[in-house]
């Protein structure tokens, strides 16, 4: 009774943790060196509505996984432009803690096995090939590759490619599961607006900075330096996949935060410039991210997905993450991959799949952001509970809340507390076939 699951980010991880608390066998297939993809750089949680999200998520069952997070934390309740009451981890902490807390479940990890191929029989997954010819076999598909593309599109879309977070030179471009699967994507520029984006910070060493500057930025979790007129980009914020943090705020600053190493809240900044300021005379980004010159392009393309983040087309697939849309954060892609591998378990306990209630956020951004995107207008922007235009949704649907009492009540109102947690797949017995 096994889950194969494509892609080791947030959201794939999520998607394994659920799909094993449900009593299935699960193999993740990641295709560079570590877990976490884009997580390695990113570390905001609980920021403005994605607190909100955590707590229904905690209630759901997903308590164990986010303990993780908060052990990990390196600063709390930290306000910063636009965004309140935000818990910072420590990015150098949480891939390991993922990692054993996975193996712990008995999830199977293959690292550096990029998959290149499937394998179907009666229009069904039966397997996917690796790069090494590898086939890994399953009943169960859960695509958790992201959105970002081959590495040229880095350079046809952004500034450049050269070693960025992604680290497609290194350990080779993303293939998509569904696109392998035969399903049409929705792609970029394909009879849809360009709704490509650059992620929206890059990463500086601590150690490379001013004394006075690392002593604020530990005490505080944040520092909000004004920059000098001439060098304000408005025009950056435009390209950033991140709109929740697009606000002219940080144009006109600066704005870094503690994350173990030094979050530079910007898509990238050029080196020459940065050192001219007070402070960063020996700055220098941290490797792989190449932040002095551009940063990933994604959201190139998606899986087209009902609200239960099952694949159009395809009986055996499920998708997780920014591949179920414009969803935009790590908390987003948590979330999705426990409904994700949730829904994978279900389907091989023969039962129909969870799609969680618009009563609550997590359930009512999947499927706002599914209607948006069949309007052009609607193809434009991102998704994202922590800003921009859902979190204003959720303040306007009164479904933004910092008591987390009444949060775990809302669940229990939805029949939901601890779904994630069930126990759904007998292992001795194949319902499949």
């Amino acid at each position: 009774m096994s889950v194969v699951v494509v892609g080791g980010g947030w959201a794939g991880c999520a998607a394994a943790s659920a799909a094993a608390y449900a009593g299935a066998n699960v193999v993740i297939l990641e295709k560079t060196d570590m877990l976490l993809g884009t997580g390695l750089v990113g570390g905001i949680m609980r920021n403005n509505g994605r607190l909100t999200a955590m707590e229904e998520a905690r209630a759901m069952g997903a308590a164990e996984f986010f303990v993780l997070i908060e052990k990990a934390a390196a600063h709390r309740r930290v306000d910063f432009p636009g965004h309140r009451h935000a818990m910072l981890y420590d990015v150098t902490r949480i891939e390991p803690a993922v990692r054993a807390a996975l193996r712990r479940q008995g999830v199977e990890l293959r690292l550096q096995a990029r998959m290149t191929g499937i394998i179907k029989s009666s229009g069904r997954l039966t397997g996917v090939v690796t790069s090494s010819d590898e086939v890994i076999p399953g009943e169960v598909f859960i695509d958790c590759t992201g959105t970002a593309g081959p590495a040229q599109n880095c350079s046809r879309y952004g500034t450049g490619c050269a070693m960025c977070i992604l680290r497609c030179p290194a350990f080779g471009p993303r293939v998509s599961l569904t696109e392998r699967a035969g399903i049409k994507e929705i792609r970029a520029g394909e009879g849809f607006p360009q709704f490509e984006a650059m992620s929206g910070s890059c990463k500086l060493e601590k150690k490379s900075l001013a004394p006075k500057l690392v002593a604020a930025l530990e005490r505080d979790g944040v520092l909000v330096i004004p920059l000098p007129e001439h060098l304000q980009k408005e025009e950056q914020l435009k390209r950033k996949a991140c709109q929740q943090y697009a606000l002219s705020d940080f144009a006109r600053n600066l704005v870094l935060l503690d994350t173990g190493h030094v979050k530079l809240m910007t898509s990238y900044f050029p080196l020459e410039i940065l050192r001219t300021l007070e402070g960063f005379q020996d700055a220098q980004y941290a490797d792989p991210y190449s932040g002095g010159k551009g940063n990933s392009v994604r959201f190139m393309a998606m899986a087209p997905c009902d609200d239960s983040l099952k694949v159009s087309g395809a009986p055996n697939l499920y998708c997780a993450g920014e591949k179920t849309g414009l969803l935009v954060g790590h908390t987003e892609a948590i979330i999705t991959g426990f409904l994700a591998g949730h829904n994978a378990a279900r389907l091989l306990a023969g039962q129909d799949p969870l799609v969680l209630p618009p009563e609550l956020a997590c359930g009512d951004i999947i499927s706002f952001m599914h209607r948006e995107m069949k309007k052009p207008e609607g193809m434009g922007k991102k998704y994202t509970f922590s800003g921009s235009v859902y979190f204003q949704r959720m303040l306007e649907k009164r479904l933004y809340s910092t008591d987390e009492e009444a949060i775990r009540a809302r669940v229990a109102a939805a029949n939901l507390t601890g779904v994630f947690k069930r126990r759904l797949v007998k292992k001795a017995k194949n319902i499949l076939i």
